[in-house]
């Protein structure tokens, strides 16, 4: 047991390290943010900086949420190249503002950090929804990263065996097992339509 918590909390780490790298590449390569929607990105962003608040005012393991930190760096990276590619980088300073601002007003009251937890699973996956309902409107997987978010799929498979392993948090493991499933379906739309573009092609 000892060897599988091992594995995942350091396999996943692994991964989220290079997580969003695929998408920042291709965004980067391909010059433009198309396939990417903000609101998905601004919803993910806060989701993991409430999810990252939760574990460390209540001591959880720091290994159960070491990725989250390197994750938001990341998010924020690929923010900044959105705003770079629509024309304004400068737009993301509020943005930036308000996630900095969120990290010290989540912890007044305890209160308020476990309303936003709970919150937590609801931010996030609406964060999924919106990739998708881009990727449905737009039906072009543009600069989306079928990678990322298959790596992304596998993280919240590790953290679910994670979870239960030491925390045994019912609303984290709620949060993983909804995020594993959508994860699942935005890499299959994104694939689904990159394979309707070579056929159109």
């Amino acid at each position: 047991m000892e060897t599988l918590l091992w594995f995942c909390n350091w396999s996943t780490l692994g991964v989220c390290a290079a997580l969003k790298l695929p998408q920042i590449s291709a965004v980067l390569g391909a010059r433009s943010s198309r396939g990417i929607s903000l609101p998905s990105l601004l919803l993910e962003l806060a989701g993991f900086l409430v999810f990252l608040r939760y574990q460390c005012y209540y001591e959880y393991p720091l290994l159960t949420y070491l990725e989250y930190p390197i994750l938001i760096a990341q998010d924020l990276i690929l923010l900044l190249c959105v705003f770079h590619f629509n024309g304004d980088v400068r737009r993301a300073a509020p943005y930036i503002i308000v996630c900095v601002s969120a990290w010290f007003l989540l912890t007044l009251q305890q209160w308020i950090l476990d309303l936003a937890m709970n919150l937590c699973t609801f931010i996030s996956a609406a964060s999924k929804f919106a990739q998708l309902q881009y990727l449905w409107k737009s039906r072009d997987s543009g600069a989306a990263s079928a990678l990322t978010w298959s790596l992304a799929s596998y993280t919240c498979a590790a953290r679910i065996m994670t979870t239960l392993m030491t925390t045994n948090d019912l609303t984290i493991l709620t949060r993983f097992v909804i995020m594993l499933a959508l994860n699942i379906w935005v890499t299959a739309t994104i694939l689904h339509y990159r394979k309707t573009d070579i056929k159109s092609e």
